[in-house]
């Protein structure tokens, strides 16, 4: 149990890390003129995307199995 807590907390600790780096380097502190040239990590709007993409597929086959056993 703890390896696989560990392993969720890992997850969420590097996608709060790359969030906090992609939102630095689009914002206007980051972008002034002692600011090095910084690319973002992560397309945030294609994540977004596909992660609605994944919560329908969810929702999609959660009805599938709920209409199946009952």
């Amino acid at each position: 149990m703890r390896t696989f807590m560990g392993m969720v907390l890992g997850c969420l600790l590097t996608i709060g890390v790359v969030y906090i780096h992609d939102s630095m380097a689009t914002s206007t502190v980051a972008s002034g003129t002692s600011a090095g040239t910084s690319r973002q990590i992560v397309n945030w709007d294609v994540a977004a995307s596909e992660w609605g993409q994944v919560k329908e597929n969810v929702h999609t086959t959660w009805l599938k199995l709920k209409a199946n056993s009952g």
